[in-house]
């Protein structure tokens, strides 16, 4: 008689999901308030959406993203409770871009083999994070895939709904020449350009519990810092009337330049000065230890710079002092200007991400 298979047998142990969601649910309901409906476990989270009659013209905003190789990191060290800032950060602020306030999220994990304890933990990091940035978490999803995972792999995504009045929305139709770029400092790396970084390591040979002097860690403590979530700052900035913000950028995949472009009118051009900041030392790292070219760091990383917002001239100090406040390390990094329709060349960055809009030009050198 030949041996009966079962599910379990095929490497999916749907108890070990059940156990995972005993571990994480205290943690996911620490971000829900009265809005959110129906608890844990359920096949859809539902959302009370009647606060969006308050609105003369809601529109939603969304988005959805993932970590990208940035998981290898945490894998390679068994550190997973961190990750789930790297998720909220990469989506949430996407949404607070256009002004909208994130309302709540979603997340999917797939993996090879569901351990309990290394799913809660993930989870866990995703609800701290959605706590900070003021977002419900109201579901998800944990599918085990072996065969196409191994038993210690795993990927995260998620994504996220938000909401803004339409005559608040910010973006390029606000910017104006004479505005100010306000640069928020970065808590590192975040979660793009892992690809980058990690090719660089392994080119040059160095372990991850490799203690860096200008770190004051570990090199893989220093990469698994967790992606900053600026939502309740941007959110706290573009309700200051006295900031008079015009437009945010998130500095994801592309780097500064690239991100910046794509919410300047079609006809500016933003200066952003180098010696503005100084890059930290993990950057510095990555281009020494790979002879990294300056345009591809540039183009690949942020640099230091996580969130730029674009502000009225006169609202500048205003702004400064309150992300000062709300204790988010900012400076002035450059200003907006009319584009010389005869001024082009190698140095201007349009045209990103397919979208028609206006120019960035670096300037200078970086300290």
């Amino acid at each position: 008689m030949t041996e009966r298979l079962t599910y379990a047998a095929a490497g999916v142990d749907t108890e070990a999901g059940d156990r995972a969601v005993e571990l994480m649910k205290d943690a996911v309901r620490r971000t829900q308030g009265p809005e959110v409906l129906g608890g844990v476990g359920g096949f859809a989270g539902l959302y009370d959406a009647s606060a969006l009659t308050r609105y003369r013209k809601p529109l939603l905003a969304t988005s959805t993203d993932g970590v990208g190789t940035k998981v290898a990191i945490a894998q390679a060290l068994d550190v997973h409770d961190t990750i789930g800032f790297d998720l909220v950060g990469m989506v949430v602020d996407d949404i607070v871009v256009v002004g909208a306030e994130p309302l709540f999220m979603t997340d999917y994990i797939a993996t090879g083999k569901v351990v309990p304890d290394r799913v809660a933990d993930i989870v866990r990091g995703i609800a701290r994070a959605c706590e900070v940035a003021g977002t419900a978490l109201v579901g998800g999803e944990t599918a085990e895939h072996p065969g196409l995972l191994a038993a210690d792999e795993y990927d995260v995504a998620g994504a996220a709904t938000g909401v803004v009045e339409a005559d608040d929305v910010l973006g390029p139709d606000r910017v104006r020449a004479g505005d100010v770029l306000i640069g928020m400092a970065s808590s590192g790396v975040h979660s793009n350009g892992y690809s980058l970084v990690r090719a660089v390591i392994r080119h040059a040979g160095w372990a991850l519990d490799r203690h860096v002097e200008e770190f004051g860690r570990t090199l893989g403590e220093e990469l698994l810092e967790p992606t900053r979530v600026y939502a309740a700052d941007c959110l706290a900035l573009a309700r200051d009337e006295a900031a008079q913000v015009h437009a945010f950028t998130h500095v994801t995949g592309g780097g500064l330049a690239a991100n910046l472009a794509r919410v300047l009118p079609v006809g500016t051009v933003a200066t952003v000065d180098r010696s503005s900041w100084e890059v930290p030392a993990v950057f510095r790292t990555v281009r020494d230890l790979g002879d990294v070219p300056r345009g591809d760091l540039e183009n690949t990383l942020n640099l230091g710079v996580g969130m730029v917002a674009v502000v009225a001239a006169d609202g500048a100090d205003a702004a400064l002092t309150l992300l000062q406040e709300r204790g988010v390390r900012a400076w002035t990094l450059g200003t907006v200007a009319a584009l010389d329709p005869a001024d082009a060349g190698d140095d201007l960055v349009a045209g990103t991400k397919g979208v028609r809009a206006g120019a960035v030009r670096l300037v200078g050198d970086y300290r």
